[in-house]
């Protein structure tokens, strides 16, 4: 800065003005940069990737309504993540959770959407192809289990991870509203925890009581009913 006050010529000068021009525009750049990073971080969860719930549910409705026919909707579940915090140990948990992120988003693909609902639930919301057979959607079911199966490589060796999985076919329950899908996928994910066999919502899980939004009966509803 002192030698380009030193040099008296008009182009000395331009360099001074574009100089302190500098200061300020750097600012805004940095404030620019951390705007972006906090409005990232509202709309994605920074450990799994998963967007965050009101997000993933914006999104979600739009893929389903935009192709009722041919998109499904799942809720997924880690079994006894609170066991595998309190034996492993926090980070664990998190390289747990962040693995699965990557996996259901892996499963999705491009023209899907995950979401973190929070804690060790995740949703997903994608398309199947009905071009790829008629047990198109067993088979995509299929990959979608043996991804959350593979092991999780952790700093205590590698670690497999539990989960259940619930689904709603829009198609099959002739709905493309995103509440009543994850109602359905709420039912059929606990269906699945408690016989290990997976499969997906009939109509008649959608007339399921909810207390708050959730399935009546799940753990934070106050109800009396049992859930795992």
């Amino acid at each position: 800065m002192d030698s380009a006050l030193r040099v008296q010529t008009p182009s000395g000068h331009r360099a001074v003005l574009i100089t302190a021009l500098a200061v300020p525009l750097t600012g805004w750049t940095v404030h620019a940069l951390t705007l972006h990073r906090r409005l990232a971080a509202e709309r994605i969860d920074p450990l799994t990737g998963a967007q965050r719930r009101r997000v993933f549910e914006r999104r979600a409705q739009r893929l389903v309504h935009q192709h009722p026919t041919d998109s499904v909707v799942c809720l997924v579940d880690l079994d006894h993540f609170k066991d595998l915090n309190d034996e492993h140990g926090h980070a664990t948990g998190d390289m747990a959770l962040a693995a699965t992120g990557e996996r259901l988003a892996g499963w999705a693909g491009p023209r899907g959407v995950v979401g973190r609902l929070g804690g060790d639930e995740f949703a997903v919301a994608t398309r199947v192809e009905p071009t790829d057979g008629e047990n198109v959607l067993e088979q995509r079911l299929d990959q979608l289990m043996g991804a959350l199966r593979e092991p999780v490589l952790t700093a205590a060796g590698p670690i497999t991870i539990a989960a259940s999985v619930g689904t709603a076919v829009p198609a099959y329950l002739g709905t493309s509203a995103l509440p009543s899908l994850l109602r359905g996928a709420d039912v059929s994910m606990y269906r699945t925890k408690h016989t290990g066999n997976y499969g997906w919502a009939g109509i008649e899980d959608l007339q399921t009581a909810t207390v708050n939004g959730r399935r009546a009966g799940r753990p934070g509803t106050h109800t009396l009913a049992r859930a795992a």
